[in-house]
């Protein structure tokens, strides 16, 4: 279990997580699902405010957090040369990749969004912007691990942290790279947050496809620098960074395809010539009787009456 902080026979707390009479948490678990809820959470704040239902986020939840897990394991049985495809029914599962999570969640959202009859781009726009912030959470589950840095840092007046991290394992000093790429992440989704906070013109899809040339291109950059034990590399290819260069190039594309689309329908790159500019200007919902009402946080709220208030109760008759 490793060296224990805090005991008692119901709970405890050891180097590597907590436990609970005889079920061990890892504080990787614990801060991975803690950035899937605040992420969640926010999704359902960014709906409300473009005009969709809130609630539409816990059917994305239930579906595409169980699909990441699985393409996240998948995609690194797949391409890390220590694992292989026979390791994925190994549990308790070691070998996650963030690629092949948002692979499969993208995948799951998209399947659900046609089953419900919900545009996409505009689910995704709530949603998607959000994994980065989930993803610079995740990152301190690296930190717990002691996994995903750097080279080793022989320089003394650079080892300190966040500049760089000690590793237990080898007793030396290593680049913190799972900090630099938690706090670039952080700055990413602030800007697109912000983007998708008060961007409401047409189309529908600009900040999912920035996201994608965002990670791609902080993956890029920090991929080459890794220590080897953390590529995948399996058959000789550094299946991660090439992944980085191709969620660079579908997000740029998306984009760009998205402006000439519009500008096709629209007559204009950015919003409308002929008709409303805003994307988000129709009410979505994937369910009936749903109703659209005012609220300040919704962009769009001025143009709907305010919720009906709740019924009261009536006071019960005196007994004759």
């Amino acid at each position: 279990m490793g060296s224990l902080l805090l005991s008692n026979p119901l709970f405890g707390i050891y180097d590597k997580g907590i436990y609970i009479f005889t079920l061990n948490i890892h504080f990787y678990a614990i801060v991975i699902v803690f950035g899937m809820i605040l992420a969640a959470c926010l999704s359902a704040l960014l709906m409300k405010r473009r005009n969709m239902s809130p609630d539409f986020i816990f059917t994305l939840f239930v579906f595409c957090i169980p699909t990441a897990i699985v393409g996240a394991r998948l995609f690194s049985c797949l391409t890390d040369p220590n694992l292989g495809i026979k390791a994925f029914f190994e549990f308790p599962w070691a070998g996650l990749s963030i690629t092949g999570g948002v692979i499969g969640g993208v995948t799951a959202g998209l399947i659900v969004c046609l089953v419900k009859k919900v545009n996409f781009f505009r689910a995704a726009d709530c949603v998607v912007v959000n994994i980065l912030l989930a993803q610079a959470i995740g990152r301190w589950g690296n930190f717990f691990n002691q996994e995903v840095y750097g080279r080793v840092v022989t320089n003394s007046a650079l080892q300190w942290f966040p500049f760089s991290v000690f590793i237990e394992s080898d007793g030396q000093w290593h680049y913190a790279f799972f900090f630099y790429e938690m706090a670039i992440n952080l700055v990413g989704w602030a800007l697109l947050f912000s983007l998708a906070w008060f961007y409401k013109k047409k189309p529908n899809g600009i900040p999912t496809f920035l996201y994608f040339a965002w990670y791609g291109t902080v993956r890029a950059c920090m991929e080459p620098f890794r220590d080897t034990e953390f590529i995948l590399n399996g058959g000789g290819v550094p299946w991660s960074e090439l992944f980085a260069f191709l969620m660079i190039g579908f997000g740029v594309c998306g984009v760009l395809l998205l402006l000439i689309f519009n500008y096709k329908r629209e007559g204009a790159f950015i919003g409308s010539k002929y008709g409303d500019p805003c994307g988000i200007a129709k009410y979505l919902t994937p369910y009936k009787d749903d109703p659209p009402y005012y609220s300040k946080i919704n962009m769009m709220g001025a143009n709907y009456p305010p919720r009906p208030p709740k019924a009261k109760k009536g006071k019960k008759e005196d007994e004759q």
